[in-house]
């Protein structure tokens, strides 16, 4: 966690750029934030990275443990902000056009002749998510469809005249990031390193890549708290990084207003004149124009709309000016306790020596798990699962927490994300003297997976579940003997 240093506190830091200082020396009330954390955190909110940016200073960047600002995260529909900028500057390259029909892109994949309503489908129409289409085409969905993407594109049936109803859909999303490929030959990712990674300092980013080989626009980026921070910056400033323009003049104003229905250029927009890049479970950028300040918001949250009460109380207070160094002291404290590991500890069993090295066959279950293994050796649990896919292994600290990897499968728990050879925190204790419990953190996501096993004569029960999901929280319990 850090709010400021005590030394240098305008110098920019090599990290990432960006310049220091405390809050009440850029004109923030510290007193104001520590309110809408204790508020955010007393109803249930769970937070991992908070970061504010005001006229031109970075004046708090916290993390609950284990989240970082300056690692890296899946950003989920954040993503769609970030494709809309490269759209704004493929537009200003003569690329294409606004009022361009997208069917003329893909004389290949799109029906011929196509009917009225997909013909009068445009760029402008991906862009503010106004296609026709009835439902929203999530990227959950999205991962699951082994074909060509642009292909399904076609296959969804246009029902309202484009340009009439907002649907919110990723499926806008990845038909722009098509056809930018399409006009450019170059994928999403590789069109913006140079014009917008690059110039912000943006390192390390990652972007998955559809079956097509086209960037997903509307998610599949992974990158770093900060990165998003910066992007809400550029947009607070019009397109302006360090004295250079980035984002073509106009664009910043004309994608950041409503379009209808609280929505721009894949921005979603409020009536204060704040805006947002949102992706879910709260991955947020969202920019305050008329102060100058953008707030960064990483957390697992079930919904914007649960965080954006508490920001709206105690935001405009914190930055309508005065604060004092007991404040920005107080919250240092407060936050400064978010850095501490959550402590394991274990009531006594005997069962670590018993258990060591038992083979757990399963019942027939819908998951296809067959066995458990346990291997308790040098302080660690050491889990292993197989299904038919293979057998998957994971480290656990027994009573601590510890680093690795891990390739366990639950892409329904995940949002659709296939977490092979993920970032793992993970620790084990005994809750009772027969009940071992498994947590590991996915460091990079919003994600956190529990597995409670029980053990009887011979027997295992295991319950997992998932703190947040966009599906089901748990999985089905499985129940085996040892073998």
């Amino acid at each position: 966690m850090a709010i400021i240093p005590d030394h240098d506190i305008s110098r920019p830091l090599p990290a990432d750029g960006l310049s220091r200082a405390r809050p009440s020396d850029a004109g923030v009330d510290a007193a104001a934030i520590q309110a809408f954390v204790e508020d955010a955190t007393a109803a249930g909110l769970e937070l991992h990275t908070l970061m504010l940016h005001h006229r031109g200073r970075l004046v708090v960047d916290a993390s609950w443990w284990p989240y970082r600002s300056d690692r890296p995260r899946v950003m989920h529909s954040v993503a769609k902000s970030v494709t809309a900028c490269a759209i704004g500057l493929a537009i200003a390259e003569g690329r294409f056009g606004l009022r361009d029909r997208v069917v003329d892109f893909f004389p290949d994949e799109a029906p011929n002749p196509p009917d009225a309503k997909l013909a009068a489908l445009t760029v402008d129409h991906l862009l503010t998510m106004r296609t026709g289409h009835a439902q929203e085409t999530s990227g959950a969905l999205w991962r699951n469809i082994p074909g060509s993407w642009v292909t399904e594109f076609f296959k969804i049936p246009i029902v309202h005249d484009p340009g009439t109803v907002h649907v919110y859909t990723s499926a806008a999303s990845y038909m722009l990031a098509a056809i930018l490929a399409r006009t450019t030959g170059q994928t999403l990712h590789d069109y913006l390193k140079p014009r917008l990674f690059q110039p912000l300092g943006i390192e390390g980013e990652v972007w998955d890549i559809g079956p097509d080989g086209i960037n997903p626009g509307g998610n599949g980026l992974t990158c770093k708290p900060v990165d998003i921070l910066k992007l809400g910056i550029l947009h607070a400033q019009d397109g302006v990084w360090n004295g250079r323009r980035i984002l073509p003049q106009g664009w910043v104003a004309e994608a950041t207003r409503s379009h209808g229905d609280g929505y721009g250029y894949h921005w979603v927009t409020r009536p204060d004149g704040s805006y947002a890049a949102l992706g879910v479970f709260v991955q947020m950028a969202l920019v305050f124009p008329e102060q100058g300040s953008t707030l960064v918001v990483a957390g697992a949250i079930d919904g914007s709309d649960k965080l954006l009460p508490h920001i709206d109380r105690h935001l405009p207070c914190a930055l309508a000016g005065g604060g004092s160094p007991a404040a920005d002291q107080s919250l240092a404290d407060r936050l400064s306790h978010l850095c501490a590991p959550r402590a394991l500890v274990s009531v006594p069993s005997d069962l670590p020596a018993a258990l060591n090295g038992t083979v757990f066959v399963l019942e027939p279950n819908d998951k296809g798990v067959a066995e458990l293994r346990f291997v308790f050796a040098d302080g660690q649990c050491r889990f292993s699962l197989t299904d038919g896919e293979g057998t998957h292994h994971l480290v656990a600290g027994l009573d601590h927490w510890e680093e690795g990897v891990t390739g366990m499968p639950g892409q329904e728990l995940h949002h659709g994300y296939r977490l092979g050879d993920a970032a793992v925190i993970a620790g084990a204790r005994w809750v009772a003297a027969n009940t071992l419990e498994l947590e590991w953190i996915f460091r990079d996501t919003a994600f956190r997976d529990t597995v409670t096993c029980q053990f009887g004569d011979a027997t295992i029960t295991m319950d997992r579940r998932v703190n947040i999901n966009s599906g089901p929280l748990s999985w089905p319990q499985l129940r085996g003997r040892a073998w």
